[in-house]
């Protein structure tokens, strides 16, 4: 049994999307690789982590933030 996290930042999510554009404008200015997340990003590593490839990880809490936060 492996236990693994996910720890996304800001993902273009209808949720996201409804914040006002200027807000969005400025939480994206602080995002290093200045674009919101993919849903399909997160979605890749999902799969990623329920493929037997990951079999060997464990223990691991994966940040997918386009370096907004680092550990």
């Amino acid at each position: 049994m492996t236990v693994n996290a996910i720890a996304p930042g800001y993902i273009g999510t209808d949720m996201v999307m409804a914040i006002k554009q200027e807000v969005r404008d400025s939480i994206i200015a602080t995002i290093p690789v200045g674009r919101l997340g993919k849903p399909e990003e997160i979605g890749a590593l999902c799969a990623y982590l329920a493929s037997d490839l990951a079999g060997y990880m464990t223990g691991a809490t994966l940040n997918i933030n386009g370096g907004l936060h680092f550990c």
